[in-house]
């Protein structure tokens, strides 16, 4: 992901129009990664990403702008304040159904929405906030292309290790059989709470981005449309996998950039889902994973470990065992034999 990265960085700048697509298209990979982590590994269809980084843009702008904090506070705040956000709300809804967790998620969006309208002497209101500085250093577009994609490379390295902790495989165990995880000794609930945090603050540093490089913010600019166009991404890239929101990310992008015109974007969105379910159900890695060569060990079938002491027990215990008789049937007919 680092080479790709930096081949980005390299080639944007040539152009102008390129150069802002490449910083949109790492913006929203932040925002599709949080939805890949949340939907893909942790099982909850969430519906407020966009809400998460709606929540770190008006953080960003409040503090800095209006209050004049430092950068780095600012960025501290746009992390923490969503993954409590999202904390607080997960260890309620975790326990739900899956469509109750997303019914819940859409109306903590909307919440946020509403919010966002109507506390004007915070948020603006219907206006928003403008007038936002760029980050101090990166000024330059090209510079903060760069900032962009060591933002994504830092979140995909950030989200690989805790899936290859022991946290992340108790949530492989989770999303597969939660009763067994539970029987395992698993906290769920806190489990996913964290999980759903951490993507949340994935979202906020995205939006701490977005409001930096479009120094404008209003209740319009990170809504639910974008929640849902994060969640599509993962899932055309693969959800499941972790470069596979990143991928679906610019792949959508790119291929809405031919659209010839902005009203076919739902329908070319729509039309992406339905083929993507019916060609590779796993998204696009998903479906290439199908023709990658595989090892003669992962060909051949899985044989549960039993360890020794196991092994001598169950032999013993059959040495012992007295055999069993065929069990002869009476008959309630007269003289039988």
């Amino acid at each position: 992901m680092a080479v790709i990265a930096l081949v980005i960085c390299s080639l944007a700048p040539l152009k102008a129009s390129w150069l802002d697509f490449a910083v949109m298209a790492g913006i929203f990979s932040l925002i599709s990664l949080s939805a890949g982590l949340s939907y893909g590994q942790a099982g909850i269809l969430s519906m407020a990403q966009g809400a998460f980084a709606a929540v770190g843009a008006y953080v960003t702008a409040f503090f800095g702008t209006r209050l004049g904090w430092p950068t780095l506070p600012v960025l501290a705040l746009a992390l923490i304040l969503p993954a409590l956000l999202a904390y607080c709300v997960a260890r309620g809804v975790t326990r739900m159904a899956p469509l109750a967790t997303a019914l819940a998620s859409l109306a903590l969006a909307n919440l946020v929405e509403i919010i966002a309208k109507s506390w004007d002497s915070v948020t603006g209101g219907y206006i928003g906030i403008a007038g936002i500085a760029p980050v101090p250093g990166f000024a330059r577009p090209a510079l903060f292309n760069i900032l962009v994609w060591s933002f994504v490379v830092i979140a995909i390295i950030v989200y690989e290790s805790v899936m290859q902790s022991a946290h992340g495989r108790a949530l492989n165990v989770v999303r597969h059989d939660r009763t067994r995880a539970i029987a395992d000794g698993v906290a769920v609930a806190p489990l996913l709470s964290s999980m759903l945090a951490l993507s949340a603050a994935m979202a906020g540093a995205a939006g701490w981005l977005y409001v930096h490089y479009v120094t404008y913010i209003s209740p319009q600019s990170l809504d639910t449309g974008v929640s849902i166009s994060a969640l599509l991404m993962a899932v055309v890239g693969g959800a499941s996998y972790i470069l596979g929101p990143v991928l679906g990310t610019v792949l959508l992008s790119l291929l809405v950039k031919f659209l010839p015109a902005a009203e076919a974007q739902g329908l070319f969105y729509g039309g992406a889902l339905v083929i993507i379910l019916v060609v590779a159900r796993n998204g696009i890695l998903g479906g290439l994973e199908r023709f990658r060569p595989r090892s003669d060990e992962e060909r051949a079938p899985h044989v549960p470990h039993v360890p020794a002491e196991a092994r001598a027990t169950s032999s013993a215990r059959s040495q012992h065992e007295e055999p069993k008789r065929d069990a002869v049937p009476l008959s309630s007919e007269p003289g039988a034999p």
